[in-house]
Parts: structure tokens; sequence; C-alpha cells
């Protein structure tokens, strides 16, 4: 008798199963449904107490089930007698969460993060002369006069710097590429996030340039935004180079 041992015993073998997690199997159904498009934005789901009668599954398992969707950004836990789960789609904030998680968990270098930038943010600077609107141009005027007013305080500086690199990407209109700039942006910044290296010429070589891309931004001309990003994140890569072998400028721990 085929598969079968001398005293009649199967001889069948089977592998260990990987059997998944019940939280895991209902916070899947909920994420495809949100993705997806079934549950709109700001939609509360039903209460921990229907949710567990309609999916069988214990008060437990719901509640890991929703905080594994809250760590995902795809619901926000609201407390108290209105509270809830409410429904919300990933934006280009959850991009630059996760893009920061991996920058800091693998301990990118500062130079990695700046070959990424000048492969990046000229392709924005193009977009954002193709696509700015008004509130676009508000947005990089007012991050320009943050930076030519900061003066002395280097914390003030780097954020009006952060504002304005994020701001053209948001001027681009390309969710992609401003959640990476974003992250990009604000780990450039704290590894240059030094006295020494943020001089006066520095500052006001800086100015000049934003002022030049964003010119070039509001007349519409991409040409001269993709040769002036390129020309200033070039420059300011190399500067930090050249500081680099003077002193140490380590990643933000």
């Amino acid at each position: 008798m085929p598969n079968t041992t001398r005293n009649g015993r199967s001889s069948i073998q089977l592998t260990p199963m990987e059997v998944p997690k019940a939280s895991d199997v209902l916070a899947n159904e909920l994420r495809e449904r949100i993705l997806s498009g079934d549950f709109v934005e700001g939609t509360p789901l039903p209460p921990e107490r229907e949710l567990v009668v309609q999916t069988k599954m214990s008060r437990t398992t719901v509640r890991e089930a929703l905080r594994i969707l809250e760590v995902q950004g795809l619901v926000r836990i609201k407390a108290g007698r209105a509270g809830g789960a409410f429904v919300q789609r990933p934006g280009e904030q959850s991009m630059a969460d996760t893009v920061a998680l991996l920058i800091r968990g693998r301990q990118i270098r500062l130079a990695a993060l700046l070959e990424t930038r000048e492969a990046i943010e000229p392709f924005c600077a193009q977009l954002a002369a193709r696509h700015r609107t008004d509130e676009d141009l508000a947005r990089l005027d007012a991050a320009n006069d943050d930076i030519a007013g900061a003066g002395d305080e280097l914390d003030d500086f780097l954020q009006a710097n952060i504002d304005w690199h994020v701001a053209v990407a948001s001027a681009s209109h390309n969710e992609l590429l401003s959640g990476l700039m974003i992250s990009l942006s604000r780990a450039i910044y704290a590894a240059t996030e030094n006295e020494g290296f943020i001089d006066d010429k520095v500052r006001e070589i800086t100015v000049k340039a934003h002022r030049s891309v964003t010119r070039a931004i509001r007349e519409k001309d991409a040409e001269a935004a993709v040769r002036r990003m390129s020309r200033h994140v070039h420059s300011y890569a190399e500067s930090i180079k050249d500081f680099e072998q003077r002193t140490d400028i380590p990643l933000d721990e």
C-alpha cells in the first residue's frame, strides 16, 4: 500500500505551518479596505464592542489590530465619549517618518544623504517652476525672510532652511518627492548643526541662492530652476566635505 509504513501507518510528512495571529488577520482586512477606499477618510470605524461581535474575535485582538493600524498611520485613535478609531489615508508625512527611521536605523552616511539630495532636489525645483501656486510662492518667500532675519540664531536659521527646501518640494505637487525631501532636509540640517560650519559666509550664500531659485520658480523658468538648484546643493555639499576634513559632523542621534 503506497504512503504507508510496515505497520500500516502513513509515511506522509508535513512541515510546520506558520499560522498568522488573529490581530494581524484583522489588521490586514481593515488595511485593505481603507487603502481600497471602502472606508472614506475621517469615517469612524465601528466601536470595539461592535467589531468584537462582527468578527467573533476577542476585545484584546481587536485592540491590537487597531494599534497596528494606528502605528501605520491608517487610523487615528481619539479618546473620550465621542472617541474611537477614525480612518486616515497615508500622506507625505507618513513617508517622511518611514524614511527618517531608515536613515537613523541604518545610520545612513551624511555623504549618501547629500548625494541623494543632489539627485532629487533639482528635479523638485523644475516641477515647482511648472506647477507652483500663489500659496507655494508665499511659503517660499516667508522661508526666505526667516532665513535672512535669523541673525546669529543657529536654530532659527536651520529651521527656516528646512522650511524653504520643504516648500520647494511641496511646490512640485509630487507627494513622494515631498515626503522624501522632508526627511532628507531634516537629517542633513541636523547633521550640520554646527556653529563652525554655519558661519556668516554660509548664511550669506544661502540667502542669495534661495532667492535666486525662488525667482526662477516664480517666473516659471524650469531650466533656470534646475540649474540654480543644482549649483546650490552641489556647492553646499562641497562646503560640508571641505569642513569635514577639519572636523567631524556626526548624524543626529
